[in-house]
Order: C-alpha cells, then structure tokens, then sequence
C-alpha cells in the first residue's frame, strides 16, 4: 500500500492520501483541496474520511467529496447536516482492493473514529485522528473544562484498546508537531504500533487516574478560532473562496478593516501603518491572525511585490477567515508611520548586565515556567489584547522577546497602541538570551586557586 502525506505545517497536521491496486482514499483534508486533488488524479478515489469534527481548521472533506467523487465517510455520532455516510463502530468499508475498519476512539471528541486498512485481511495502517498520536495523544479538553475529565477517561479506553493492534501496524495521525490539539510535545513522523508500545508516554500508564492526570495537567492555551471549527464543519463547510484579491492603496482601507502586514520583519520595523498588526509571511502567520483577531474580520494585507499573498489568503481561509478585502503593496507614501529597533539577544544580555532594561516575555505559559529571564515580566501574545501589564513604564523602552523573534513583532500592536516604544529581540529567543547570560557568568568567575605546592 502507497501512503502519501501532505503536511500543513502552520496548523502542525498532515492529510494522508492511501492507495492499492489503484484504489485510493483520504483521511482528514484541509480547506484547501487542490494539492490532494492532483495527488489523486491517477487513482480511483473511493473514500473520503474524517476522524473527527475538527476544532483546528475547516474541513475540504465535502469539497474534495464534490470535486472527484469519493464517497464522504464521516463518524455516525458526528451527525453532520449534509449528505455522508456514517461509520459505525467495526462496521468494515469495502473498498475493493483493501478495507476499511471505523474503530470508535473517543477521548480528542466524543464521537472520534480511527481508521484501521486491512489488507488481504491483514491490518496495515492505522489513522488515528486525534486519538494515539506519535509519542502523545490528542488533548481532551477543547470542548470546555466541563468535559475535559470525562473525554480524557475516554481517551485512555481508546489509546490503550489501539496499543492492542499488532506491532507492524503502521500508525498515521493527524495532528503532530506544532499543533494545539496535541496533549503533550508530539511528532510529527508517522510510527508503528509496536514502536508507540515501547517509547511513548502515554501507554506507559499504569492506570487511567494516572494517565488522566497527565492529560490535564499543564496544557496551553489554544486559539480563540477553535470554538467556530467545529460549528462549521458540522453545518457543512463550504469550499475554497477565490485566492485573488485586489490591489489597494493605503486611502481605500476601510476604516473596520484589521491591516495585516506580511513583509519581513526588518521592513516592518523600519516603517508600518499604525495600528496595524506585523505577521511575517511564514507558516503560523495565519494560525496568529486567526487567535488575535475578531473572527472573520475583513482584514487588508501589506504586502512587498514580490511576496506570494496568495498563500496568505489560504492560510487564513483554513481556518474560516475568508475576508481578505485588498492588499496594499507600497506604504512608504503614506504619512506618519511609525517604526522601532531592531535588537539582537547579544545586545539584550548585555543591557541585562548592566541592569537597564525592562523587558516582556510573550512565550506562553509553559516556556516561561521552563525558562525565566530574570527581571522580566511575563504575559503571553494573546493576553496582550486585554492591555499591557501595569508593570512595564511607558516612560521606558520595552525590550520584547519571544522563543525565535516571530511572536515577539506581533506585539508591537498593543505596546504602540498604549505609547510603549518596543525594542524587539529578533535573531533569538529567551533560552539564547540564558545561554549567553550564563557563559558571561561563567567567563567572569574567578578562577580557582592554585593548589599548594609541596
């Protein structure tokens, strides 16, 4: 059996196209359809699956269902209101040339649904959503703080009753590396069941309290965004908007519209439209805007000529933000830009030593417990939103800094907005800062005395 993946790494999920004797079928496709199209166009698709309600994205399921004609299979409890086929509990899909076994894995949602293929009767690959996922497994609270204790239950049934699959099967989640619906730091890479029963942590648990334990405790904060998913995709997900949006100047921004700026770094800091949000074109940009913005906001883009907006305008489709009404690709003539410093995480230890700066951390909670600068204050990005910490002194720069220098950009919004003047770390984060700090500590000690001599 061929297993293609495709990997979308801002959202840290992977769709999976699985075929044999030229019989295909998908698992979990995101919004934009047109890659997994291509992929299949020399194969009979047969099936389309979804292991559950997704909270991270819009769902391409039904579009790529419309487009090619693969039968859209969906968990039975979901109840979607659109046409699918429901997957029952071990009730098996003839696909032909394999066969597909719906396995009821609730614990990431209630109605969850993993996919085991068989193969001449022999099971060979598992996708397993968000249930066992590569050294973690999908976390159980995203439907609210009510539920989380009985999901998580659920969830050790199901991770333990998929670890009982022989050891050669091959194990395909969806979620990975990078995604908030992981309960703990997952891979991204598929695995095996047999190598899952030997390494990871969640099947090391001796018990379910245990395991529950572990599945509640010190999980972060996921997007805002999260709560309008599942919504959509039960009440169908409409496909793609068009990806082409027009050029405007910065006089035709309308005065609701959230600008968004998408240029590198160091051409936003050197001059920017006030009030508007720097999101460097990289793989979150549309993970963030779609946590610090109002949902479906119309939003404008600045954008250089020669970056691929289009990738922009998907990225925020994917997650239901489909109101992108412009883009504007030269601001140097508009009046009054502001802009701000640029600094380095040499510049920053050294302004430490000396006991200057005031500085503000914007990683969230979790890497600010492993890894504290001492002096800081600590707010994570989003919270920003609700206003700058009463701590920080206007009357003095902020030295900003992140885990890398992306999220720490996305800051200046809210520190221009209340008069800060912010000085961003941008060429590393707060463990590069420690690091430094600690070798200038340790090259500043004394050196032992010499021992005596006889």
């Amino acid at each position: 059996m061929n297993i293609t993946t495709f990997v979308t790494p801002g959202l840290g999920d992977s769709t999976y196209l699985f075929d044999h004797a030229g019989v295909a079928a998908l698992v979990d496709p995101q919004r934009d359809i047109g890659r997994f199209v291509d992929g299949a166009s020399d194969l009979e698709t047969r099936f389309v699956f979804e292991t559950h309600v997704h909270n991270d994205y819009v769902s391409g399921a039904r579009s790529f269902a419309s487009a090619t004609g693969a039968e859209l299979v969906l968990p039975a409890s979901a109840a979607a209101a659109y046409h699918h086929r429901p997957a029952f509990h071990l009730e098996d899909l003839d696909a032909g040339p394999f066969v597909v076994r719906p396995i009821h894995t609730p614990g990431h949602t209630p109605e969850h649904v993993s996919y085991l293929v068989l193969v001449d009767g022999e099971p060979v690959a598992l996708f397993s959503g968000g249930s066992l996922l590569v050294g973690s497994a999908g976390r159980s609270d995203l439907l609210g703080a009510a539920r989380a204790e009985s999901l998580a239950r659920l969830q050790y049934g199901s991770v333990t009753r998929l670890a009982e699959l022989p050891d050669p099967v091959g194990l395909y989640p969806t979620h990975g590396a990078g995604s908030f619906c992981t309960s703990s730091v997952a891979e991204s890479a598929a695995s095996t069941i047999g190598h899952e029963k030997q390494t990871s942590p969640v099947l090391a648990h001796a018990t379910e309290a245990s395991f529950v334990s572990s599945a509640l405790s010190d999980l972060e904060p996921y997007p805002d965004y999260y709560a309008r998913m599942g919504p959509i995709n039960l009440a169908g997900p409409e496909p793609l908007p068009a990806i082409t949006v027009p050029t405007i100047s910065v006089d035709d921004i309308p005065d609701d519209a959230h600008v968004v700026d998408i240029r590198p770094q160091a051409a936003f800091a050197a001059g920017h439209l006030r009030r508007s949000h720097g999101m460097e074109l990289e793989d979150q940009m549309g993970v963030w805007a779609g946590w610090l913005l109002p949902f479906d906001a119309p939003i404008v883009l600045v954008a250089n000529p020669d970056q691929a907006v289009e990738q922009a305008v998907i990225q925020l489709a994917r997650i239901g933000f489909d109101t992108v009404i412009g883009v504007v690709a030269d601001v140097r003539e508009a009046p009054r830009l502001a802009s701000y410093r640029l600094a380095s995480v040499a510049e920053l230890t050294q302004a430490i030593r000396l006991g200057v700066p005031q500085i503000l951390d914007v990683r969230s909670p979790g890497e600010h417990v492993a890894a504290r600068i001492p002096g800081s204050v600590h707010t994570y990005l989003p919270d920003l939103r609700n206003g700058v910490p009463p701590e920080l002194d206007a009357g003095q720069p902020v030295w900003v800094i992140c885990g890398g220098g992306y999220r720490a950009e996305m800051a200046v919004h809210y520190l221009e907005a209340e008069g800060f003047e912010p000085i961003v770390v941008a060429d590393g984060g707060a463990d590069d800062a420690l690091s430094a700090l600690r070798a200038a500590s340790a090259s500043q000690s004394p050196a032992p005395p010499a021992p005596a001599s006889s």
